[in-house]
């Protein structure tokens, strides 16, 4: 029997979390609710969820935080969270996945779609390389792919499961270009919509934490890493 899988709703407004809750509840998925960031935050500790969809603007702890907040969790589990707010503006997109999200979705949303979004979304639950095992070593950096560890020399990185992933990919065909829809597919899945500047906010993380000279844009193309 397949697992029931469970979202979590965060969002100031109780007219829009009844109304996501009946329709994801009766789509046939465990529902929480939270009215603001920081009980979001102890809910999502708790409850576990497959999927955060988190308002951006709410009080006591806004939506960016309170991602921010979520991605530093101790837990092992993958929790896919998304925004789902009425702020269309590029910057309030580029400091949503700056701030750990997998997605971006805008307010208003038919409900037919939104089912169709979070169902896509949760598809990358089961997307997982977790039973690869092995060391890669290319130029200064290690990666312990069973211990999920990275190092470059002697220090030691700490990353996110996606910038993992995208730097696992590079690092693995290192001189070789992958081409943007290679990258999406391999670590976010072809099934999944993302935002246009998924693939450069990751990137530019991993320059920031590794150095700007181990990943080569090629414009129009895609990446590649150069040991």
């Amino acid at each position: 029997m397949e697992d029931v899988k469970k979202i979590l709703l965060v969002d100031d407004e109780r007219d829009i979390l009844d109304f996501l809750s009946y329709n994801l509840e009766n789509a046939g998925y465990e529902v929480r609710v939270a009215q603001n960031g920081l009980e979001g935050v102890k809910v999502a500790q708790e409850f576990l969820p497959d999927l955060i969809l988190l308002d951006m603007m709410m009080p006591q702890m806004d939506g960016i935080q309170t991602c921010e907040e979520i991605r530093n969790l101790d837990t092992e589990k993958e929790i896919v969270v998304a925004f789902l707010t009425a702020r269309g503006e590029d910057y309030s997109q580029i400091a949503g996945f700056e701030a750990g999200a997998d997605d971006y979705i805008l307010k208003p949303i038919k409900p037919k779609v939104l089912m169709s979004r979070v169902k896509a979304l949760l598809k990358r639950t089961v997307k997982t390389d977790d039973s690869e095992e092995g060391v890669i070593k290319t130029g200064p950096l290690k990666i312990d792919l069973k211990k999920h560890i990275i190092f470059v020399g002697d220090q030691e990185v700490n990353l996110p499961k996606k910038e993992f992933k995208l730097l696992t990919l590079l690092c693995k065909n290192t001189g070789e270009v992958k081409t943007r829809e290679e990258i999406m597919d391999k670590v976010w899945g072809t099934e999944v919509v993302v935002g246009d500047r998924t693939i450069d906010v990751h990137i530019r993380k991993l320059r920031e934490k590794l150095g700007e000279e181990h990943i080569t844009t090629i414009k129009g193309v895609g990446y590649k890493f150069n040991g």
